[in-house]
């Protein structure tokens, strides 16, 4: 990248990603935050003013003192970062595409379209080429961040796919309250646990099939790795723990699984994106590792944290894996997907 930085626009700015997005966006050295837009109530107050600010870093000066806009195409940006609801977004996101810009969105609406990358930087990055097939005459296009807790199993996922293969999997997570945005009733997780995220079962499979597949002829073959979900929302901040039992195509050892784990690298890190981990996959020896008060913010909260590797009487191995829910799990793993987008040269000018 040059000295000029790209202008860009966060739709959605005063949920819980949308705050995650003015944080990481206020001194990246890439991207300019040129317009935040809310609902049509919201446009024209102060951002200070209308966000119920939730996260421990201070709002930033320059985005507390903008005037927030409609999400409408008009806004004078070749990139959009959406953290729209996915009620609202699907129409929106198309809008802006149709317009020519190029959207990266954490929204679930366009994710499991075929034409749409679904994009896990250091696993898909070839799926990027989908963007090829989506017919925004102006050169626009739809990229989607997949759901919080498919990123951290997707990453470490893949370095024992690409070695030994993965026939199948059950896992039970553990997801933060930060993942349910600003509406989860504090009560319900007091003293709680709640055994049910909807859809979020549904989404862990269906998405990692797709993450997991390989481009073929312009189109995604997904993965036929059977994934079997639990999922429970828990009375923690950040950060999304997961309990996972695996079978893989082929054996390994102990030591093979750790060596796929340390040594992965990819595109990202080769090309020094700006918000690329240094590790992608950490591994912890800790018998209580990982934590999330403890590890969430392990690489800047970019990269999965894996601990408690052992023999699995079920199948062949289970370890526990965390990732930080709205740093890689929502606004950072969009960033580092625009960050791509922008190397491969597929953002708009």
């Amino acid at each position: 990248m040059g000295a000029k930085r790209i202008p860009v626009a966060v739709l959605g700015a005063t949920g819980s990603v949308g705050q995650r997005f003015v944080q990481l966006l206020a001194d990246h050295p890439w991207f300019e935050l040129a317009a935040l837009a809310a609902s049509e109530r919201r446009a024209g107050e102060r951002y200070g003013d209308a966000v119920r600010w939730v996260l421990d870093a201070p709002l930033p000066a320059a985005a507390a003192a903008t005037l927030l806009c409609e999400a409408t195409p008009a806004i004078d940006v070749p990139l959009v970062f959406s953290a729209l609801s996915a009620d609202v977004a699907g129409p929106i996101e198309e809008a802006f595409a149709r317009a020519g810009k190029l959207v990266v969105s954490n929204a679930s609406s366009h994710r499991m379209r075929r034409d749409v990358p679904l994009l896990v930087p250091e696993v898909n990055a070839d799926h990027l080429a989908l963007l090829e097939r989506q017919d925004y005459p102006q050169g626009g296009g739809i990229v989607t961040n997949p759901n919080c807790s498919t990123i951290g199993l997707a990453l470490a996922l893949a370095p024992l796919e690409r070695r030994f293969g993965v026939r199948g999997l059950h896992v039970v997570t553990l997801q933060a309250i930060s993942g349910a945005g600003l509406g989860l009733p504090g009560m319900d997780l007091v003293d709680n646990v709640v055994p049910f995220i909807g859809g979020e079962e549904e989404k862990l499979a269906s998405e990692t099939r797709k993450i997991l597949g390989r481009l073929q002829g312009g189109e995604v073959r997904e993965s036929e790795v059977v994934v079997s979900a639990q999922c429970n929302r828990v009375p923690v901040l950040d950060g999304h723990t997961e309990c996972v039992s695996l079978r893989l195509a082929r054996p390994a050892t102990r030591d093979e699984l750790l060596a796929a784990w340390r040594e992965f690298r990819a595109e990202p890190q080769e090309l020094a994106l700006p918000s690329a981990p240094a590790r992608p996959v950490v591994y912890l020896d800790d018998p209580a590792a990982p934590q999330p008060r403890k590890h969430r913010d392990l690489e800047r909260g970019m990269a999965t944290v894996v601990g408690r590797l052992q023999p699995c009487p079920l199948h062949d191995w289970r370890f526990v894996l965390l990732s930080h829910n709205t740093l890689r799990g929502a606004a950072g793993g969009a960033l580092l997907a625009a960050e791509l987008a922008v190397a491969r040269g597929r953002v708009p000018r």
